[in-house]
């Protein structure tokens, strides 16, 4: 008996449990089976023809029926030449004597006998259908795909890890240190609160990562999940928006309420700009739904039936500014952690963290390499990183040299080189002056960023390059320098109208930046004659992108005022830049037709053709 029972069930086929399509498929020969039975069993009633009593006396009394079944009234029969009858009768004694006197064969089935299988089938079979189709659809649901998946929309979408399954720390992330240390506060707490309430302070329960893209908000909390050793729940903004109306708050109910079995746990949500953004603001059941998401995210965290320091709050976001006011406000997040770009020792120590694998040249001086990329992301630093690795990989390099940086330093910051792009000889001379103008005024005022290289080879979209980068981080602006920047940008279109009598369409882009920077200083910050008062009235639309401007609430005899102190910058800038280049015009010449022969020159290339004192250098390969 014992092996039957195994036998058997290695040979189990019908398990109605089953996840994947073998249930479905199971569904389907069943419902087969079914349709296929009803066709069969309705194309043979169809061929049976009912006739009332008096044809049923007529056809008896003709000597033209086979035999007859009966079932109480029900007279069902075969007449002589084939075809089928049947008839509602009243029992009678003459009845079944004028049958006997015909030799007609009769056949008596009781009604207990008729058909009960057919009739229990197809009673049985709609709640059978209906069984097989909730128990796959129940066993989709903790599965991975299927159509029982709308049965399982109003779930969370987040991921749980579990304790000591990260194998991120802050040691793999490199620099914002005072991130770092508010970060460390919860993880203190986590694992001895009672540290804390002994002085009768709260732990934070919510904390924002603020921070332009790429500078570590997702690396951070993915070291605090690393660092706490306590469950983890991490999920997008975006998982939480859905078609359905009421789903994203039936996910936010299902988040926390998995959170809550496994405190103390952190909850991790990224980009929560997709459902926090600022309420009132657009019509239409989308906007309602995802109003509905905010409004049980902010019952959630700081409600009723909210627990304090079971559950932690762990966010981030590039858009803090519209974000809804009672999401940032204390109890719900308590503290606005800002991920700043690295300064030059985090981007030092970023360098090493991603060069850890790569096999570096010796000469490779990465606080150069950290000197000479201001402004960079941690990811810019480790896009560098990996492109200097590529440019060496394809020259079949040992290692990678301190030169593979600087071609992916260009690379990722102007563009590839269009080295098959052919200009023409006119096109080339017209820019190797274009970008002398610039090139020699960068290097003539003096509160210019050091010049770096300048370079007629086509990159990206422009036909040449006058390059310059700051020699520190910079992180406000004075007057004079924003002049000196605007004269820069018009020395190209001034060389083009000194040599050539002419300009091109060329000076496009500098014209438009030029304007921008002429513009901000009149109407936001105060530098001009019309004093230090704020005449921009743009704010950024959070749903409908950053070019929505609102009207001014100034009067046009003021905007007037406003743009002819812009014109006033401009053509100030222009007629000094303009005096500079006379000046300077055999330097340009000779800057010029020296750029026409080499196509790309290296800063102390330029000085020393010039016979100018050199600034600061952010060459990281010997210049020639």
């Amino acid at each position: 008996m014992a092996n039957k029972r195994k036998i058997f069930n290695k040979k189990k086929i019908l398990n109605f449990n089953k996840k994947g399509p073998g249930a479905v498929w199971l569904l389907f020969i069943l419902l087969a089976i079914s349709i296929a039975y009803l066709f069969l069993y309705n194309s043979t009633n169809r061929q049976i023809e009912s006739i009332n009593y008096t044809n049923l006396l007529s056809l008896i009394n003709t000597d033209k029926i086979k035999s007859i079944t009966v079932q109480e009234e029900r007279v069902q029969g075969i007449l002589k030449n084939g075809k089928l009858f049947e008839c509602i009768v009243i029992p009678s004694e003459k009845l079944w004597n004028l049958i006997e006197n015909k030799n007609i064969t009769i056949q008596v089935i009781p009604t207990e006998r008729q058909g009960w299988g057919s009739l229990l089938f197809f009673s049985l079979l709609p709640l059978l259908l209906i069984f097989l189709w909730l128990s796959y659809m129940r066993q989709s649901q903790s599965g991975s795909g299927g159509a029982g998946k709308i049965f399982s929309v109003g779930k969370s979408k987040a991921k749980f890890f579990s304790p000591n399954t990260i194998n991120v720390s802050f040691k793999d992330v490199a620099g914002v240190q005072e991130a770092k240390e508010d970060l460390k506060d919860i993880i203190d707490f986590l694992k001895n609160p009672a540290k804390f309430k002994r002085l009768g302070a709260k732990i934070p329960k919510g904390l924002l990562l603020t921070g332009a893209p790429g500078n570590g908000k997702t690396l951070l909390a993915k070291a605090v999940a690393g660092e706490a050793s306590c469950p983890f729940f991490s999920i997008s903004g975006s998982d939480f928006v859905e078609v359905f109306v009421g789903v994203g708050a039936s996910r936010v109910r299902d988040l926390f309420a998995q959170a809550k079995k496994n405190s103390p746990c952190i909850v991790f949500i990224d980009e929560i700009d997709a459902v926090g953004r600022q309420r009132g603001i657009g019509l239409g059941g989308g906007n309602d739904e995802r109003e509905q998401t905010l409004n049980q995210l902010l019952a959630e965290m700081d409600g009723f039936s909210t627990e304090h320091g079971t559950v932690i709050v762990l966010a981030a976001t590039n858009r803090p500014d519209v974000l809804d006011k009672a999401l940032l406000r204390p109890g719900r997040f308590d503290r606005i952690i800002e991920v700043p770009y690295p300064d030059l020792y985090s981007r030092l120590k970023i360098l090493e963290v991603h060069s850890k694998n790569v096999k570096l040249d010796p000469n490779v001086d990465l606080e150069k390499i950290a000197r000479g990329t201001p402004g960079f992301s941690g990811a810019d630093l480790e896009n560098l990183i990996n492109e200097a690795t590529l440019v060496a990989s394809k020259a079949d390099k040992a290692n990678v040299e301190i030169n593979d940086f600087e071609t992916a330093r260009d690379k990722i910051m102007l563009g590839a080189e269009r080295k098959t792009l052919g200009l023409s000889a006119k096109d080339k001379k017209v820019t190797a002056y274009h970008e002398s103008g610039h090139t020699l005024l960068n290097l003539l005022l003096p509160n210019t960023d050091p010049f770096h290289k300048v370079s007629i080879i086509p990159r990206g979209r422009s036909l040449g390059v006058s390059w310059s980068l700051p020699e520190k981080d910079k992180f406000s602006e004075s007057r004079t320098e924003m002049l000196s920047k605007i004269m820069v940008l018009q020395g190209g279109l001034l060389a083009e109208k000194l040599k050539f009598n002419d300009q091109t369409s060329g000076a496009a882009n500098d014209i438009e930046v030029a304007t921008n920077i002429a513009r901000k200083m009149v109407t936001r910050l105060g530098m001009s004659d019309l004093g230090p008062i704020t005449f921009d009235e743009t704010k950024e639309h959070p749903y409908l992108g950053r070019d929505i401007q609102a009207k001014p609430r100034h009067s046009e005899y003021t905007a007037k005022l406003v743009d002819e102190a812009v014109n006033k910058i401009i053509q100030d800038c222009y007629n000094k830049a303009e005096s500079l280049l006379l000046e300077n015009k055999d330097k340009l010449e000779l800057l010029a037709q020296k750029l026409i022969e080499e196509e790309t020159l290296q800063a102390k290339q330029v000085y020393e053709l010039l016979n100018i004192e050199p600034r600061t250098s952010h060459a990281w390969k010997e210049e020639k």
